[in-house]
């Protein structure tokens, strides 16, 4: 991520300026390191994650005639069953991983419609019996100020009930 963030200014700044103002800012990064990087073949996991996005892509991208082959509904779990079918052994999490990072979802069957969520352009029904929900007092919101008449106390409990008789 840093390499990347290198990479995408270095040609206004130049690489031992941006790492000196990083290393100045708490993240400590040396040029050579930068180079070491940039110099180092891509990782095996690296080369195979671009083989299988590839193969991912044919099966979730619409082809030339904008359709998808029906495997394109599948989740990570089947499509994981259909590569390993298919002879391309591959882990479960690699699937997870790259679809996830692709923003490949199977079809699911579960509802993705969520009513509870009031929507703020459409207008409320009118309140007919003109509820007022508010305190006539802040002191008397316990729930037997509903019952009971407030006192200087607070509330309708007596003062008396609310102490340990000597017994």
């Amino acid at each position: 991520m840093i390499c990347q963030f290198i990479n995408a200014h270095r040609d206004r700044f130049g690489v031992v300026p941006i790492c000196r103002a990083l290393s100045q800012h708490g993240v400590p990064i040396a040029p050579r390191t930068y180079w070491a990087r940039k110099s180092r073949p891509p990782s095996r996991r690296a080369v195979r994650d671009a083989a299988l996005t590839e193969i991912l892509a044919s099966i979730y991208e619409p082809g030339s005639d904008g359709r998808r082959p029906p495997e394109s509904l599948y989740g990570s779990l089947k499509m994981w069953e259909h590569l390993n079918r298919q002879g391309i052994p591959v882990a479960q999490c690699a699937v997870e991983r790259l679809m996830r990072a692709n923003g490949w979802r199977g079809v699911t069957r579960a509802r993705t419609v969520c009513t509870a969520i009031p929507d703020p352009a459409h207008t409320r029904a009118p309140d007919l019996v003109q509820r007022n929900f508010k305190a006539a007092r802040g002191s008397c919101s316990s729930p037997t100020s509903r019952t009971s008449p407030c006192t200087a106390a607070g509330s309708g409990t007596p003062r008396s009930a609310l102490t340990r008789s000597p017994g």
